[in-house]
């Protein structure tokens, strides 16, 4: 017998292939049954149609909304320290605000009229010095003039005169005269920052190079000698009378444009003042100044007119 081919006959359905639902065709339904039907199929499948982010601001917009306000904090902290507290800053005197009263702070008065409106303002029991306080155009001004009427301190010298025998004699004449006498003691001295006692210091010119070693202390006090002021001299005795007898040094402030400088005393006539303040204003010089403000220690301040110099 011939062998029979069964013939197997699978009756069962097939299985189809069951496609998931193209979301990105519906993402944009066009009506709310198919928005419906979209989120039914997604929570069968697990596709859930992603929502819109809400919108945020961009991380450097929040950023800088951050320094913004942090630089607004700190303006106004540095605010409220520069706004003196209550108590902190001292009011004006009654006694000040009534001779302030007196002048006009707009106005610029002749010499004579400034020195008399000076005078009157002083309140102190003693008499005072009158002040020229010299706003410049320059910085680094300075130099020794002779005030004809000078009445200030007396100026405590040194002075390093020859080192010579034959300039003994000057040295006795030097400390006759009342002035510190220079050593190499006393530069050593000062070269450790002691023994800055005097108000200017004169010298030969050979001295310089050992002086020079305390340049950085006595330069910033604006003591070390200098020909253009003067005070580097062949003949010191010569140097030290002029000193005495009226000769000032007037300089600018450190990195300022202004010389405060005394020029006679309240109770001096006003002609006096005014003669010392016109050797001054001449020796400056014109070009180099641009106001003169005159006031007693203790008392207001008085524009001066230039033009009345």
């Amino acid at each position: 017998m011939g062998k029979t081919k069964t013939k197997i006959i699978d009756d069962s359905k097939p299985v189809e292939e069951v496609k998931k639902p193209q979301v990105k065709d519906a993402k944009k339904p066009k009506d709310a049954l198919a928005a419906s039907l979209l989120e039914e199929l997604n929570k069968e499948f697990g596709e859930v149609e992603k929502k819109p982010e809400k919108e945020k601001s961009p991380k450097g917009e929040e950023e800088s909304k951050k320094i913004e306000k942090k630089s607004v904090q700190v303006e106004e902290k540095k605010a409220e320290k520069e706004t003196p507290k209550p108590g902190k800053v001292k009011p004006r005197s009654k006694k000040y605000k009534e001779i302030a009263s007196l002048i006009d702070p707009n106005q610029k008065y002749k010499l004579l009229e400034a020195i008399e409106l000076a005078k009157k303002t002083a309140y102190s029991k003693f008499p005072g010095t009158m002040e020229a306080h010299i706003n410049t155009h320059f910085k680094n001004i300075r130099g020794l003039v002779s005030l004809p009427f000078a009445s200030g301190k007396k100026l405590t010298i040194l002075a390093f005169p020859p080192s010579s025998k034959t300039s003994e004699g000057q040295v006795e004449e030097l400390e006759e005269m009342g002035v510190m006498v220079g050593t190499d003691e006393k530069i050593a001295e000062l070269e450790k920052g002691k023994g800055i006692n005097f108000d200017v210091l004169v010298t030969t010119p050979e001295w310089m190079s050992k002086l020079a070693k305390v340049a950085r202390v006595l330069g910033p006090k604006g003591l070390m000698p200098n020909p253009k002021n003067g005070t580097i001299s062949d003949d010191l005795k010569k140097t030290v009378a002029e000193l005495q007898g009226g000769k000032v040094e007037y300089k600018t402030e450190a990195n300022n444009q202004v010389i405060h400088l005394g020029v006679g005393k309240v109770n001096q006539p006003a002609e006096e003042i005014a003669a010392n303040i016109k050797i001054l204003f001449s020796i400056i010089g014109k070009s180099k100044i641009k106001k003169i403000t005159l006031s007693p220690t203790m008392g207001a301040g008085v524009k001066v007119d230039l033009a009345s110099i």
